[in-house]
């Protein structure tokens, strides 16, 4: 397929180099990061979408989204479809897919999970929102980029189910650092904890997959520096989107609440660029 793509930092970097090495024509754009092998560069938003039959947008935040969106419809082709994989707000996924419906243009909002790893590996999980017939059409796509689709419904739905899924592991990553801290204050080693929360009722993705306690588990950023597989300043921006589309439905979530206001302040205290684990180290007073 012939692909237009906006946005190749450190996700959409790796994704739009796999749709390439699948044999995918892809030109994309960015203002700042460089392209990937085997993409061809564009000089604006434009120039990468002219001709596309998809267009791949992997973008900060519902803004720029917006932007982006305001020159890069009028410039798409008839019929083509604007897949967003960023993660932004409800409202703006909407919007945006209303414009692009509104120019006789297909829409699909799929943000990500996965982190770094499953971008450069190609394993994301797509959440994707949109009619079954345009999902169909970027479905090719999808299945380079990622391990596994899941229609979540109409537009903004891939959204609104990621927001939902990363207020979950934000406040249980939080709990889990710490439960290791005050596992080391009450004297039990870490290696003693992640048995017992492993296989019992303790156990979470955060604890069996990525556990924040270096040399615990698999291997995790915990065990590499916490260098970031999915950075702390992210895990707040999600966390703060959750708490925009809870107020904007009237939906109670004090946990959710409770793990922005931790990652905030653990953002700002000079955990920005580290992975969002490192909440550990903070917690138990090794940094």
């Amino acid at each position: 397929m012939k692909v237009g793509f906006v946005g190749t930092g450190n996700m959409g970097g790796p994704m739009a180099r796999n749709l390439a090495r699948a044999g995918h024509e892809v030109t994309a754009f960015d203002t700042a990061a460089a392209m990937p092998e085997g993409v061809a560069g564009a000089a604006s938003v434009a120039e990468a979408v002219a001709g596309a039959e998809v267009v791949v947008t992997m973008l900060p935040d519902g803004a720029i989204l917006r932007a982006v969106a305001a020159e890069a419809i009028p410039a798409m082709a008839a019929g083509a479809v604007l897949l967003d994989c960023s993660t932004v707000d409800v409202e703006s996924a909407r919007a945006v897919a209303a414009d692009a419906r509104a120019a006789g243009l297909g829409a699909v909002d799929a943000p990500v999970s996965g982190g770094i790893g499953g971008a450069d590996a190609g394993t994301l999980t797509f959440m994707a929102g949109g009619s079954e017939a345009d999902l169909a059409r970027v479905a090719p796509l999808l299945d380079v980029m990622g391990g596994r689709t899941v229609h979540c419904g109409g537009s903004g739905a891939g959204q609104a189910a990621k927001i939902c899924n990363n207020m979950v592991l934000g406040a249980t990553m939080a709990v889990t650092c710490e439960a290791f801290a005050l596992a080391d204050r009450l004297g039990l080693s870490r290696q003693a904890l992640f048995d017992v929360m492993s296989t019992s009722s303790g156990q979470s993705w955060s604890v069996t997959t990525y556990c924040p306690a270096p040399g615990v588990g698999p291997t995790a950023p915990s065990d590499n520096g916490f260098a970031p597989g999915f950075a702390a300043e992210l895990m707040a921006k999600d966390l703060g989107l959750a708490k925009q589309a809870a107020e904007a439905v009237g939906a109670l979530t004090p946990l959710g609440l409770a793990a922005l206001a931790e990652y905030e302040a653990f953002v700002a205290g000079g955990g920005r660029g580290r992975d969002f684990s490192a909440l550990l180290p903070r917690l138990a007073g090794e940094d």
